[in-house]
């Protein structure tokens, strides 16, 4: 008597949940990395256009291409670029900043409004490269967390930034900062930035899954807040989904695949989402794909169903 095959589990579409296999071919495993091995190019890309710049006089047209730092830079000595949150703390502090600062931090705000603010964290913050590692090798060591905190931490983190640039006369978070510490060592070579990479790299693998980024970094906060109602977006095809979980396993930020949300809007519409691409890859059925939304036509529907 042969034994019966058990009934394949189904989803909510009646199709049956599949999980995610990695392809043996290169060309397959290239499709599935394809997002990581962009973020990883553009992130070095980034590097390089500082150090080189700063290093060795790179330059096009006689202008140097990248002078500066990710807090302020200049772009071929013509555009400039700032960090808004920054920028925000030295107001708090009473300052007046040159309008060619503000100018910057105008023209990064409506670049990262446009790409879905925390599209920085995932593809630009030198810092995600450490923590990515992190988040590899815990996996790998099968390490838990050894204390739970909110992830709405970081926006608690954002307020007492202000409020101690405010009251101490001093960008406050520049000063911790591990993104800008890293940066800083690597481009003038000076300060503890190593140090603080270090830092936050244990703490993600030993304390707390994706703690730095995930639950902590202001700056992460703030761009969240940009990117709220950014065009760039993850679609979601709800009637292809099995709910298998594949995406919410790779996803740094699980909370925003709430699938009920996602397939009443048809898409990720967190604020909170970095647009990393990993769970596109994963996902068998195809379900997820980058998706430019019009914002008008968003806002638009948005207010009839608020009627």
């Amino acid at each position: 008597m042969n034994a019966s095959r058990p009934e394949p589990k189904l989803g909510p579409n009646g199709r049956p949940v599949r999980p995610f296999v990695l392809p043996d071919t290169i060309g397959g495993r290239f499709r599935v990395w394809r997002f990581i091995l962009y973020r990883r190019l553009v992130q070095l890309g980034v590097l390089l256009l500082f150090l080189g710049t700063a290093w060795w006089s790179w330059s096009l047209g006689g202008r140097p291409l990248l002078l500066g730092n990710l807090s302020s830079s200049l772009v071929l000595g013509v555009i400039p670029l700032a960090d808004p949150f920054a920028v925000l703390q030295i107001l708090a502090t009473g300052h007046a900043l040159d309008s060619q600062v503000l100018i910057g931090a105008a023209v990064v705000l409506l670049v990262y409004g446009v790409l879905g603010g925390r599209v920085w964290c995932s593809w630009v913050c030198p810092v995600n490269m450490v923590t990515d590692l992190a988040a590899w090798l815990r996996s790998r060591l099968g390490a838990t967390d050894l204390f739970h905190i909110r992830r709405s931490v970081r926006y608690l983190v954002l307020v007492l930034a202000l409020l101690l640039s405010a009251l101490t006369g001093v960008a406050a978070f520049e000063w911790v900062s591990p993104i800008s510490m890293l940066h800083r060592e690597l481009i003038f070579g000076i300060g503890l930035g190593w140090t603080a990479v270090l830092g936050s790299f244990l703490f993600d693998l030993l304390v707390l899954k994706h703690g730095w980024c995930g639950h902590l970094c202001p700056l992460g906060a703030f761009y969240a807040l940009v990117g709220r109602f950014a065009p760039l977006r993850i679609r979601f095809d709800a009637p292809t989904c099995t709910h298998c979980g594949e995406c919410a396993r790779v996803c740094p930020e699980p909370q925003v695949l709430n699938l009920r949300e996602a397939a009443a809007a048809g898409l990720i519409r967190s604020g909170e989402c970095t647009n990393c691409g990993r769970c596109i890859t994963v996902c068998p059925e195809d379900t997820l794909h980058f998706y430019l939304r019009n914002p008008l036509a968003s806002a638009g529907r948005s207010q009839s169903d608020s009627r």
